[in-house]
Formats: C-alpha cells, structure tokens, sequence
C-alpha cells in the first residue's frame, strides 16, 4: 500500500494524456479531403475527389448536399456508410407494371454495383406490391451464377387486401434474396395483370429494400401514389469489403494493405468474402487512417465498462478502485466487496497520514507564494516611488519647500474610491479617468488615475508638483496630494460637486437658460484664473487644453479650471517647442498646429472657444441642420463678417442690448486672431471681461429704476407675488443678485 500515491499520480497523468489526445480526435475523411456532403459524413476509405479514396467504388460525388456512389448501373444516393461492419445504405429503384385500356406498360429496374460491393441478402427484402402480381429478381454474383427469387401477392377484390399494415401476400408480398449478388434485375410474369382488380389498382411495383423499412398501406395500391412517394428510390443495404483477400493474404501485401492505423487490426467480413478493418479494443474512430483510431475514455461510459468505483482512464483501457479505502476491487466482476476491520484500520491511518502530509505541505506552499507576491509588490512600490522622483519631493517636503502636498499610499486611494468601483466615476477622457473619493477623515476628493506615463523626467514631475502645489487661486482646483508607488503617478485634488460647464451648457443634465450674467462670470472667472497661471505663477504655466470640460463648476457655479495633464512650465521670454500636439479638436490653435510651439497665446486662442460656446450655447463641433459637422469658431467669424451675429447666438440672450453682445463678440475674435502676436493677453481679457460684465450690472440696475418709476402708485402696493411689470422687477432683482 506504501506504493499507492504514485501509483495514483501516474494514472492522472495518463488519464491527463489521454483527455488531451481525445479532445484532438482526427477527422473521418483523408487529410486536405471534404469531409461532409450535407449532414453526412464521408469516412474514408469512401472519398470525394482524386486522392481521396481508396479504390475503384468508393469514389462519391456531392451534388446539392447529396452523396451518390459512381462506378453503379444506376444513380444511387447514399443514405448512411458504416464502417463498423462494412455497410452502405443507398437507394435503388422501383420496378413497375401498369394496365391501361387493354396495354401493359411494363417497367423494369436494375442495380450493378462495384467490385467490392454485393448486395446485402441478410438486410433486404424483394418486395411486391399489387394484386394478381409475379415478381421475379434475377441476379449474378462475382463468379457468375445465376440466383433468383420470386414472390406472388393476391388480392381478388379491395376488400380482401390486408390492412394490418403486414406484407402477408393479400396486396403485398416480401421474400429473401440470394447471397453475394453484386447485380439483379427486377421483373414481373407477364401471365398475370391487373385487369380485374382496374377499379383500384392499375400498377403493380417490385423493389429491393432495406428489411423492416417498408410498412404496406392499401393506398399504396392506387394508381401511382407508391411511386409518388418514393420517387428517389428505396432504401436498400449494401455490403462493401476494402478488400477481396483473407487477412492472411492481406497482410502479406503491405502495399495495399489497408489497416494502416496504428491501433488497426484486420478482421474477415460478416457479410462478405474478403476483409476489413477495425480499431483495436479500447480505440475508436477510422482505422484506415494512419492516425484514425484514437483512445476511448471508458471512464466518461463507466456503466458500459461495469466500473462502479474510481475510475482512471488509461492508454487503450482503464483501472478502476474503490473509494474510501473500505473496499477493494473484484478485478473479473469490477465490483467492490468489504475490507476487513483490521485492513480498513490500517489504511485509514495511512490514508490520514498521507493527507496531513499533502495539505501541510500546500498550506508551505501557499504562505510561500503570498509572501512572495508581498515583497514583489512592495519592491514594485519602492521601484515606481523612485522612478516617480518621491525621494526628490521628499526632501522638498522636508525643506519647506511644499507645505501643502500630502503623499498618500495606494491603500489609501484603493479604500477611498472602492477600489476604483465603476460607480465611483465622475470623468473619463483622453489622459484617465477621475474617481471621486472618501478619505479617512470624510473629506471628499477627486483622484486623477491617468493612462499612460507622461514623457517628462522625474525632477520635471517633481518640479510641476511643486508649482502646482503653490497655485493659490479660487477659481483654480486645487492639488491636496499625490500617490507615487504606481506605475503612472495618481493625483488627488479637491473634489468639484456640480459638474464642468459642458454638462452645464451641453449635457444632458443641461439648464434650459442660463442667465448672461452667470455666463459672464463663468468667463470672467476662467479667465482670472488663466490670466493668474500666465502671469503669478513662478515660472509661468500655460495650460495647454482649455476647454468647457476642463472648467469645473463649484457651489453656487464658481468656476474652477482644471486638469493640467497637458500642462507645461515655459521660463520667463521661452517658446515650448513640441513634437506631438496635445489638445482637443476644435479649440487648438491653428499657429500651434502648424509650428509645434505652445505659448500663453494658446491658451488664449482655446479660451475664445469657450466664449463661444457661452454665447451661442454650441459646442466647439457641431451640427446644423443638414447634419455637417461645423467649426464653431469658423462659423462665429463667417457670422460677424456677414453682419449676422444674431443668427449664431444663443435665443435665450437675444433680449439684451445687442451692443453689449457685440462687445463680447469682438473679444472672441480677438481671441481668435489666427496670428498669436495679434492676440490680446489673458490679463487684457480677464479685464475687458470684467468691463463687460459692470457694465451689464449698471444697466440691469439702470433698466430696473426705469421700471420703478414708471409703475403706478396703485401697482406698487399690489402682492409681491403679483405678475406682470412688478412680477419683471423681481427678475431683474434676481439678475443683478446672480
């Protein structure tokens, strides 16, 4: 018993081959050969095609998802091929005779098949249909003889023609055929017609067929329904050996020897004289192709196998053994009979002994590989904190430099956002995805998880950190941390709850108006905090991808411009030259474009996008009517160059002072200026925005004290809730308020 774990760890490796080896079973047919004619399956040493078969007879033709043999007297369809055994259901013919107005027309049937071929006499019957019927089969065998058989049904009248369905000789009769026939003609005793039996049935019919195929019915008398039914033929059987010689004989002639599989053995045929082949026991598939016979899994068919225990597959056979260890096998009855109280004592201990054995050796096994995986991840961290330039930001920490950066672990983050959980998304774009967190201390965040690494060294990572760790502005969202044991640096930022001003403008959770004033003060505001990054910042900082996404909207819509990932620091008086351009289609600036060199001009140029998009309410790329993708920003230009201003702005603020709107709007061309020196800096454009916008509140305060005074005494002491004139002084109220 000491040798029974490898004795069982070497049946599972055969039972593990051979799983492999049956799932890979070969194909039917020869190699580069169609296997299928519809839904048969053409085994060799049948074949379609030169090459394909083995011999003269065996060659098939397809033809509209039919088989048909060649090398036969007549077209033969092929129903079935069995090569267990040697046999081939086909079809053959009909043979009839019909009486009509005095005449018989008499049609016989032949069948000749191929050298190898006979015609199964103990699978087939001649039958005769008819009354007052002789039919005759005359047939040759290989040699030449002459065999025959006759049958004769009688039926005087309908009502003597049986009914049971039987072919009992009333209406229909069946008799044996002789052996070895590889040829028969189908005729009938011109003595005997239908003449008196006209009314009902005027033919008489003769075949050879498949035995128990056929079941009588005494319509089959009238005329032509048995030939309307069976116009293709009828099944019959044929019997087909691959060769003429005994195995002795065969395998004397390797040459055309036809057992070629390695697991193949000859056997003499049942039905015929000569020979064919078979897989050895254990094996199954074509045993006349070199790799056709392949292992049977007697375990997946252990009740056809009497293993009633465990079973083990192994090459050509299998092992079968008793479970638990209290029985042993009967090796002839495989069956499992009691062990003894003393032998089941003893293998139950070595049983358990083995098992401790085993799982304490996994349990090893196991705390190996965790610990493993834990110091593989920890010198993960430690690499990417390196290559991350943490050491670097460390010591600027520690200098003073960065008072306001925290460093968080990836636990910390993977417990704030769920482990990044789907649900807790709040963005995806081109450079990551932005989760919303909870840190320990409840305070909300955003955290930045980005794609790719981006190109700059670490001490240029570090470097930006800092910077941006040093922006102060209200209207800029600000950095709280970062996580560098990643691949690709993480960064948190505070967390922006209303969306960006897309959504808000464009979006499906999207306002149905929006008030001029808000609109001014979202540009206003964007444009601060440009103007601050351009001009405070130390060196200074240009964005790189100003967009409506990119502008976060905070409580009460303060705007907060966002995501520097496409951000770079530009020294006092130096140009950024670029290999790859970075942006968003629609708000790039052409000069940009065309000569790589990024400038606060840029930044600029994307910003007059965005004023657009306030005014007109459109996106950066949109859609007219006819469905054409436009150019917002060529459209506003073709606009104001037409004088049709009007026709491209939002409906909504159409009801202001026009002039105001017209100051606006040459603001964004100046913005737009396809030259970046003509451009007007985003000081000069935080400003001029913040002129437009005084100037709208003097007239909102203007246009309200006109109401006032022209109201009636009588109308001011009216309810609060009141519509009309008083009704609009509230709204202006608002507007001013906004």
């Amino acid at each position: 018993m000491a040798g029974m774990l490898p004795r069982l760890i070497f049946a599972s490796t055969l039972l593990l081959i051979a799983s492999i080896k049956s799932s890979t079973a070969s194909r039917m047919a020869r190699p580069g050969c169609r296997e299928t004619c519809g839904n048969l399956t053409i085994p060799y040493p049948f074949g379609i095609g030169p090459g394909c078969y083995h011999g003269p007879g065996f060659d098939v033709s397809c033809e509209s998802n039919r088989t048909f043999m060649h090398n036969s007297s007549s077209r033969m369809e092929i129903y079935n091929i069995s090569l267990l055994g040697g046999q081939a259901r086909v079809s053959t013919l009909i043979a009839s005779k019909c009486y009509y107005n005095g005449s018989i027309t008499n049609g016989w049937a032949s069948t000749t098949t191929a050298e190898l071929f006979t015609i199964s006499s103990k699978a087939n019957k001649l039958t005769a249909v008819g009354c007052n019927t002789l039919a005759f089969l005359g047939g040759y065998n290989k040699n030449e003889y002459r065999a025959g058989a006759g049958c004769f049904s009688m039926c005087l009248d309908k009502q003597s023609v049986d009914h049971s369905g039987q072919c009992s000789g009333m209406g229909c009769c069946q008799t044996s055929i002789a052996p070895n026939l590889s040829s028969f003609n189908t005729t009938f005793d011109e003595r005997y017609n239908n003449s008196e039996v006209l009314d009902f049935n005027p033919c008489s019919y003769a075949f050879v067929a498949e035995q128990d195929w056929f079941k009588f019915e005494a319509s089959y008398l009238e005329d032509n329904k048995l030939t309307e039914k069976y116009k293709d033929g009828v099944p019959s059987v044929l019997d087909w050996v691959v060769g003429r010689e005994s195995c002795d004989e065969a395998v004397k002639n390797m040459s055309s020897y036809a057992c070629i599989s390695m697991n193949s053995q000859c056997i003499e045929s049942p039905n015929a004289t000569g020979y064919l082949c078979n897989c050895s026991n254990g094996f199954a598939g074509n045993p006349y192709l070199a790799d056709g016979c392949q292992d049977i899994n007697e375990c997946q068919i252990r009740d056809q196998y009497m293993c009633h225990g465990i079973c083990s597959n192994t090459i050509g056979g299998y092992n079968c053994s008793c479970p638990s260890g209290t029985y042993s096998i009967d090796p002839k009855r495989q069956t499992c009979s009691p062990i003894a109280a003393s032998e089941r004592a003893k293998l139950t201990k070595m049983f358990i002994g083995i098992s401790s054995c085993i799982i304490l050796l996994l349990i090893c096994i196991f705390a190996l590989l965790i610990e493993c995986h834990k110091r593989k991840l920890t010198r993960e961290k430690k690499i990417f904190f390196q290559q991350n330039g943490g050491l670097l930001l460390y010591d600027r920490i520690r200098s003073k430099q960065v008072d306001t950066v925290r460093i968080f672990t990836t636990e910390e983050l993977e417990h704030a956002t769920n482990n990044f959980d789907s649900s807790m998304e709040v963005g995806r774009g081109g450079y990551g995805t932005v989760y919303k967190g909870v840190l320990k201390d409840n305070r909300v965040v955003a955290i930045k998880r980005s794609k790719i690494m981006n190109t700059v060294q670490k001490d240029d990572f570090v470097q930006e950190m800092i910077i941006l760790s040093q922006i102060n502005h209200r209207n800029v969202v600000r950095l709280l941390g970062c996580c560098l044991e990643v691949e690709v640096p993480m960064l948190v930022y505070e967390f922006i709850p209303n969306g960006t001003l897309f959504d808000l403008m464009h979006g499906r959770c999207r306002r149905p108006s929006i008030s001029l004033d808000t609109r001014l003060r979202i540009a206003q505001e964007s444009a601060e905090a440009l103007a601050y990054l351009h001009s405070a910042a130390s060196p200074p900082i240009v964005h790189g991808d100003v967009k409506s996404p990119n502008i976060l909207l905070g409580d009460n819509y303060i705007a907060k411009v966002t995501d520097f990932g496409a951000s770079r620091m530009l020294p006092k008086d130096e140009i950024q030259f670029l290999t790859t351009v970075q942006g968003t289609l629609g708000y790039l600036d052409p000069e940009y474009l065309q000569e790589r060199q990024l400038t606060e001009k840029s930044d600029v140029y994307s910003f007059g996008v965005v004023l657009l998009e306030l005014i007109t309410r459109k996106t950066a790329i949109y859609s007219d009517s006819t469905d054409e993708k436009k150019s917002l920003s060529s459209s506003f230009l073709l606009a104001l160059k037409e004088n049709k201003l009007q026709s491209i702005l939002d409906r909504n603020i159409l009801g202001v002072r026009i002039e105001l709107l017209q100051e606006v709007a040459e603001l964004a061309k100046c913005c737009l200026n396809m030259k970046g020196e003509e451009r007007p800096l985003m000081t000069e454009v935080s400003e001029k925005l913040r002129s437009i916008r005084r100037t709208w509140r003097e007239q909102l305060i203007e246009h309200a004290s006109e109401e006032i005074e022209c109201l009636p005494e009588s109308s001011l002491n009216h309810h609060p809730s009141s519509t009309g004139r008083h009704g609009s002084l509230m709204a202006l109220d608002l507007e001013i308020g906004r």
